[in-house]
């Protein structure tokens, strides 16, 4: 067949190294308003719910049972369920309608009603209404620092990069498991090291995860996953009650948490009852309500390829965003896991988010380059750092990240590369070499970085676990290596957990370890002139004017 040289052309553009599927319902290969997402219905009987959806009571599975007894205000539910689906949808599109008045309708809907008023939003309108449904009045973002060699020194440069660039929230995760401690320690002394105040996670197996907490390795934990139909969860010997209870057990010490849960996990679990992603995703929405649980982590995530594959796929994702926050519920939107060879694609998975503003822009932001992201890559890296911000710049937005110069990275890096130098040193662990300082300062990725012993680091971390070491250790060391601003700022963090100030919805600690959250810095939107406006956070402000890569044209030699 002869071909027509343009569409040969189109043919090697990166976008068609992505995957596509056409809708099949029946498996759940479809968005939103699938053929077999049941009718919004509820009746309630001495307090009780008898049906919902369209299921009387005897025929509630476990999710079911679940979100009928903690997760639906049923002082509300019949009259919202009542109210016309389009007229929820205006009144969250409407600048004139308070987001207060809105959540009394929203944590009254059942999932098949919601699922049903987002879907009613087109892409313009779902960002017009993220913008006034986010819990937090100020737009932040999280990162990841990984890399694929579990290099702590490298893990604690990026991590302070990324907190002098404004980041409040740092994951990191692990390529062997056993690194876990380890990584877990690099990430908080390095984000410490950048600005006190950044809290940390280490995102393993969920018993260990819950361990590194106690120990006081980490301040906050996310990877904790929630599903919307029964099978994929007790496929993976879980129930909501044993989330909930798993959720209980952090906010017993003080650690903050969110669940995890996106659009596409079902259907790669295989098990996804023929329902749309949009409809079981407002399942693990309403879970997580119910659990009582802070935030969530949603938009696809790590299985964003299923939505990304299939017709309106991105549409979904920032509807069951937006969807989160209409309950109440602090988000981090996603927009994190790779899932397009396509630039132009990249841009647009975050767009909707990026305009109207979230929690958690992203849920993690790769502060590596992503040949070191062990969570298999980012939507964004560092080398986007300068577009990022350069779109920051031009639509005058806050994404969460702020530009620096190559100087204060120096600078930064130095800090923290010797500062787990010094812990490493008073742990007992193994040595971490002037060599390693210097490349983890200059470096880029862990080609950079000169070869550790991996399996004495593998032993040491196991040994650090054994031995009972605590964030405490971690104090003492850098006390004693005479890093006092590291090791108060540590302490504090520590401390923290015993105030439990930062265990509400949306809650970061800004400079000076000042709280807040959607309690005292609660969205204030009502149309133009409200709200947050990053013209007038006049530290960010200033930062985007005077981008490093920007010319004064009053200094301008010709």
């Amino acid at each position: 067949m002869k071909r027509q040289k343009r569409f040969e052309k189109l043919e090697k553009r990166p976008v068609h190294l992505d995957g596509f599927v056409k809708n099949w319902d029946d498996e759940g290969l479809v968005a939103l308003n699938g053929k077999n997402d049941p009718k919004p219905s509820i009746k309630i009987e001495n307090g009780v719910v008898t049906e919902m959806d369209g299921k009387k009571k005897e025929d509630f599975d476990l999710i079911d049972k679940y979100i009928a007894e903690y997760g639906i205000n049923l002082d509300n539910a019949e009259k919202t369920l009542n109210t016309d689906s389009v007229k929820i949808a205006n009144m969250m599109c409407d600048p004139n309608v308070s987001r207060d008045e809105i959540i009394k309708y929203t944590t009254a809907m059942t999932p098949a009603k919601a699922a049903e008023v987002i879907s009613k939003l087109n892409f313009a309108e779902m960002i017009m209404a993220t913008q006034k449904m986010r819990p937090r009045r100020t737009p932040m973002t999280q990162v990841h620092a990984t890399n694929t060699l579990d290099n702590p020194v490298e893990i604690a440069a990026d991590a302070a990069e990324a907190a002098l660039r404004g980041v409040p929230e740092e994951e990191t995760t692990t390529a062997i498991a056993r690194y876990a401690p380890m990584n877990a320690i690099s990430i908080m002394v390095g984000a410490q090291s950048g600005r006190p105040g950044v809290i940390t996670q280490c995102s393993v197996e969920e018993a260990d995860e819950l361990s590194l907490g106690m120990r006081g390795f980490t301040a906050y934990a996310e990877t904790i996953s929630v599903y919307g139909t029964d099978r994929v969860f007790t496929d993976g010997d879980d129930t909501p009650w044993s989330k909930g209870f798993l959720a209980s057990c952090y906010a017993s010490r003080g650690l903050k948490m969110r669940f995890t849960s996106g659009a596409g996990s079902e259907v790669m679990m295989g098990y996804t009852e023929g329902k749309s992603m949009l409809y079981l995703e407002a399942r693990c929405i309403y879970i997580t309500k119910a659990s009582g649980v802070q935030g969530l982590q949603n938009g696809g995530v790590s299985c964003i390829g299923m939505p990304g594959a299939v017709v309106g796929g991105i549409r979904e994702v920032l509807g069951e965003n937006l969807l989160c926050m209409s309950l109440d519920v602090e988000c981090a939107s996603g927009c994190d896991q790779a899932f397009s060879h396509s630039d132009i694609r990249r841009t647009g998975r975050m767009i909707g988010q990026f305009i109207a503003g979230t929690d958690y822009l992203s849920s993690g932001y790769a502060a590596e380059e992503n040949m070191d992201n062990t969570f298999a890559g980012s939507n964004m890296d560092v080398l986007d750092y300068d577009d990022y911000i350069t779109l920051e710049r031009d639509m005058a937005i806050n994404g969460g990240i702020m530009p620096i110069t190559e100087e204060e990275s120096i600078k930064i890096r130095h800090k923290a590369a010797v500062a787990i130098q010094a812990v490493f040193d008073g742990l007992g662990l193994p040595q971490i070499t002037d060599e390693e300082v210097e490349a983890a300062t200059y470096g880029s990725n862990s080609n950079d970085m000169p070869k550790r012993d991996m399996v004495q680091d593998m032993k040491a971390a196991q040994d650090l676990m054994t031995r009972g070491v605590t964030v405490v250790d971690v104090i003492k060391a850098l006390y004693d290596h005479d890093i006092k601003d590291v090791a108060e700022a540590v302490l504090k963090l520590a401390q923290q957990k015993v105030c439990g100030d930062y265990l509400q919805t949306s809650a970061v600690f800004l400079d000076g370890w000042k709280c807040t959250s959607a309690i005292n810095n609660a969205n204030d939107y009502k149309g133009p002139g409200t709200g947050y406006r990053v013209w007038e956070d006049k530290d960010k402000w200033d930062r985007l004017e005077n981008v490093p890569w920007a010319l004064d044209p009053q200094k301008l030699e010709f």
